[in-house]
C-alpha cells in the first residue's frame, strides 16, 4: 500500500483514504484480510493508535469487517463498496471542478477537455 502522508489533513484521515483508494484498486479484494493494526502502523511509520483510529472508522463506514480474534477483513457487501465508489467519484469530481472553476473553466468545458483527453488516448 502507498503510503504518502502529509501534512495536508490528519493522518487518520489519510490512512483511510489510502485504505480505500487499496480497495477500489482491487488491491485488497472484497473478503480479504488485513494486516494487523502493529503491522500496518509500522508500514505507514504512524502510532498504533492512529491506525487503530482509521481502522475503526472504516469499519465503522461498514468498509473493514472485525472477525473479532481473527482480525479485520474487506467487506463483502456490494452495496456497501459501491456505495463508496460513488461516494469517491463524486469527491473526486467535486475536487476536479473546483480545481477548474479556480482558472475559469465551466464543469462543461472541464468535460470537453477531459474526453479530449480520451480521444487523444485511443489514438
Amino acid at each position: 500500500m502507498d503510503w504518502k502522508l502529509t501534512g495536508s489533513q490528519p493522518v487518520y484521515q489519510q490512512i483511510m483514504a489510502a485504505i480505500r483508494g487499496a480497495i477500489l484498486q482491487g488491491a485488497l479484494p472484497p473478503g480479504k484480510k488485513i494486516p494487523s493494526v502493529r503491522d500496518l502502523a509500522a508500514q505507514a511509520q504512524v502510532n498504533p493508535n492512529t491506525m487503530q483510529r482509521a481502522l475503526t472508522e472504516l469499519e465503522r463506514e461498514g468498509l473493514l469487517v472485525s472477525g473479532g480474534t481473527s482480525g479485520r477483513r474487506v467487506t463483502q457487501d456490494e452495496a456497501v463498496l459501491a456505495a463508496m465508489r460513488e461516494d469517491t467519484l463524486h469527491q473526486l469530481a467535486l475536487e476536479c471542478a473546483e480545481k477548474f472553476m479556480v482558472f475559469g473553466v465551466s464543469p462543461g468545458q472541464a468535460a470537453q477537455l477531459l474526453l479530449a483527453l480520451e480521444e487523444e488516448k485511443e489514438v
